[in-house]
């Protein structure tokens, strides 16, 4: 069989594209890329069109060896990768011939590293997409040794550069833009979320960044301690549950929540939150 043979995943191998659109009525996410722009740009440096689905690989470790002639890239977080042992760029456009190996390292900086290949992974979709979501279980199973993953037909276009120029990532401070509410009235001190910074936990995952308060600043308190019916949620919220300490919703989130969310991340800053590091800090501006 052709495609793309597996040998080893990392901490966490997903298959991922753009996410399932459309289905939130219906009590299904969108899921999708952790990061977005990453995946997409991986895309376009192979030809594809941007909701081609990839390889997402969580800090690195992934290797596979190409069973047919194929044009990969990686992009994200910048894990150096090997082809037969030999060093190849990031964000660059990467030929394999029958037989030949990659292995990429584990990143020093950001979380998760996208591999894309010409033609894209063509894995069945569930409901117009080939995102794993972790949360429902919906799509394909996390990526193990020997799966062998079929490549779609190339597209007719090709990519007008080779290497990609992108910002470097690090593991420096981000600063967030968040817009509050709509359930900020339901906090004695709402603007304590933008003063000081927050450290993202360990326990943090596709599903939601986990943030623990860094130094002295008070941390979120409500006005009282009645639950709000469930309601619905977006990418980005920012939960906060009794324990003052928030959660904002990445990829997998649940359509539904009681706690109250206390603001919003701006939708162009989450990609850079699916890129935050365990014990990297965050602080929040007011949009």
């Amino acid at each position: 069989m052709n495609g793309l043979e597996i040998l080893e995943t990392g901490p966490l191998s997903l298959i991922q594209d753009l996410g399932r659109i459309g289905h939130l009525r219906s009590g299904v996410g969108v899921s999708g890329a952790a990061d977005r722009r990453s995946l997409g740009l991986g895309n376009r440096l192979v030809g594809n069109d941007e909701s081609a689905a990839g390889i997402e690989v969580l800090l690195g470790g992934l290797s596979l060896r190409s069973r047919q002639s194929s044009t990969i890239a990686f992009t994200g977080a910048p894990a150096q990768a090997y082809r037969d042992g030999i060093p190849v760029g990031h964000a660059s456009v990467i030929s394999l011939r029958p037989g030949q190996t990659v292995h990429l390292d584990y990143a020093p900086s950001g979380l998760r590293t996208y591999l894309t290949v010409r033609g894209g992974i063509v894995v069945p979709s569930v409901l117009g997409s080939r995102s794993t979501d972790t949360m429902s279980g919906i799509g394909p199973a996390p990526l193990e040794p020997g799966v062998v993953l079929p490549i779609g037909p190339s597209p007719i276009a090709f990519s007008p550069v080779d290497l990609a120029p992108v910002p470097p990532m690090t593991n420096e401070t981000l600063d967030l833009r968040v817009v509050f509410g709509p359930r900020a009235d339901r906090f004695t001190n709402p603007e304590t979320l933008v003063q000081g910074r927050w450290e993202v936990s360990s326990d943090s995952d596709r599903i939601g960044a986990r943030l623990g308060r860094v130094g002295t600043d008070e941390l979120l308190r409500r006005t009282d301690d009645t639950e709000l019916p469930t309601e619905g949620v977006a990418l980005g919220s920012i939960q906060v549950p009794p324990s003052g300490q928030p959660v904002v919703f990445l990829a997998d989130h649940p359509i539904t929540g009681g706690y109250p969310v206390v603001g919003v991340v701006a939708d162009a800053d989450i990609d850079r939150l699916g890129q935050a590091r365990p014990g990297q800090h965050i602080r929040f501006v007011a949009a």
